[in-house]
């Protein structure tokens, strides 16, 4: 068993550039064995990029770091694998189209070759006990990984870190894609490491989680550590206010109980779908936020997709109430006002290799045309607006979104549709992965958007989120609506009866 409180990795005098945008500013950091350290601060603060420095994801633009006692300075991901060093990082770490297996294995594929031959039926196996490692059986090692959801898929990448038994597990933004149960293997995971001498680093928005399972919070802001804070020191109040930089109270959701208008604006008419939904009835409508809530495998994804025509409906309509339209695609919903915000950003929301410019210009090439043609002059106003309005931190537009922090990314996704000037909008899990200060700015958008006159739905897994910020809730529970909940009368008790 490794010997516990040694210093396992130390970081002196770092920093990280990327052109004129500092990262990292003379950051230093001491981990040791046997502890679960959590760092934590503002989208663009520098937990990931000293994280991905760490584990051989990129290379430091200066400073000097030492693991186990000796210099370090991976050259590569494999590098820092070999050595102990496991990450599971915040953006989506499968490949698609090739299987479970093959994932789990990536360039690790030496110990099944067979001359020139890879033994598939061996490492399937193999990949099978590494799932099992971690508790999970539902997922087939041979099966493509592409059938699998974004949750499946970090189970994945788990298996894959946990069977290289890590001496240094760190964990980006990872349970926000989990369910509870994903959840609680990943907890179990950082504790058992620690308990036996191991260490883990955790990247989280989530402060509740960061408090109940960290030794000790590093907060950082701007790319510079403000203070590392023990565990009983750690207040919640004064945590938020060295991440931002100012006060932030623990209320920032709406105060008000304005309600909204008579007229529907969409209903779904008994609606089924291939999975999920059976025979659903809902109605959103006008300057309502509408909330829908229960676990995560209750449909409420689903529904989200089914209202903008992204999921097939095999029987009943979604129907926009103010000319009875038929809302059978994606194309039929955005040119009749409709918008949508997926859960999975970087998959469905973004074009990432693209400029944060062409990400938002995508809504708008019906607007900001001349004629025949669209014109750059109407089209830039129409970006930088946007940008400005919600502060998106970025060297100038034409950055690509890849290079932007999780929390601005999902301002450029908020930023596409409040260009659009969207009539409805749907909105699933739009604060996963964001922190604090963009939470209250993404909530107080929202809140203006309804005193605007737009109709809101809000899918979400954190019920204190969508308690804040609805007119009325429904909770879903096996793919039908088992609760309606009025903001007047929220009970956190019947909410959750509601979900079980």
């Amino acid at each position: 068993m490794p010997e516990k409180d040694r210093i396992l990795v130390e970081v002196n005098d770092m920093c990280k550039n990327f052109g004129v945008t500092i990262a990292l500013s003379h950051i230093n950091l001491s981990v040791k064995t046997g502890e679960i350290r959590g760092l934590i601060g503002e989208n663009g603060s520098g937990k990931s990029t000293v994280s991905s420095i760490i584990a051989g994801i990129q290379a430091a633009s200066s400073g000097t770091m030492t693991y186990e006692g000796k210099e370090w300075e991976p050259v590569t991901v494999l590098d820092a694998q070999e050595a102990g060093i496991g990450m599971i990082v915040q953006e989506a770490g499968t490949i698609s189209n090739i299987s479970v297996a093959e994932n789990i294995f990536l360039g690790n594929y030496k110990k099944f070759k067979k001359g020139s031959l890879i033994d598939k039926r061996a490492m399937i196996a193999e990949a099978g006990k590494a799932l099992n490692k971690i508790g999970v059986t539902g997922i087939n090692p041979g099966f493509p990984t592409g059938m699998y959801d974004m949750q499946e898929r970090k189970l994945i990448e788990i298996a894959k870190c946990i069977y290289n038994d890590p001496k240094l597990l760190i964990v980006d933004e990872t349970t926000t894609a989990l369910s509870q149960r994903g959840r609680d293997i990943i907890y179990q995971i950082m504790h058992n490491m620690a308990d036996s001498g191991k260490t883990v680093m955790i990247i989280s928005h989530d402060l509740n989680e960061m408090m109940e399972h960290c030794d000790t919070l590093t907060v950082l802001r701007d790319g510079m550590i403000i203070d590392n804070i023990v565990r009983k020191d750690f207040d919640p109040d004064n945590i938020k206010q060295k991440m931002v930089g100012r006060e932030i109270s623990g209320h920032y959701y709406r105060a008000d109980n304005d309600g909204y208008e008579d007229q529907v604006v969409l209903k779904a008419d008994c609606i089924t779908t291939m999975e999920s939904i059976l025979c659903l009835n809902m109605e959103l409508h006008e300057k309502e936020i509408l909330g829908i809530g229960g676990l995560s495998d209750c449909g409420m994804h689903i529904l989200g997709r089914a209202l903008y025509g992204l999921e097939e409906v095999v029987d009943g309509k979604v129907i926009l109430s103010k000319d009875n339209t038929v809302i059978k695609n994606a194309q039929i919903a955005f040119k009749n006002g409709m918008g949508y915000v997926s859960k999975n950003r970087d998959t469905e929301s973004l074009e990432l290799n693209a400029s944060i410019f062409a990400n938002i210009a995508s809504t708008g090439y019906d607007k900001n045309n001349v004629g025949p043609f669209i014109s750059p002059k109407k089209e830039k106003s129409y970006v930088d607006k946007q940008i400005k309005a919600l502060r998106i931190k970025c060297q100038n537009a034409y950055q690509p979104v890849s290079a932007l922090s999780g929390g601005n990314k999902q301002k450029v996704v908020f930023g596409k549709w409040c260009a659009d000037d969207a009539d409805i909008l749907i909105l699933d899990c739009p604060t996963r992965g964001v922190d604090i200060g963009v939470k209250a700015a993404m909530y107080q958008l929202i809140y203006e958007m309804k005193k605007a006159g737009k109709s809101i739905i809000m899918i979400s897994e954190e019920l204190p989120e969508l308690m804040g910020m609805c007119d009325r809730m429904l909770i879903m529970r096996d793919g039908q609506i088992s609760g309606e909940f009025f903001r007047e009368e929220y009970d956190d008790r019947k909410l959750i009866e509601s979900m079980i």
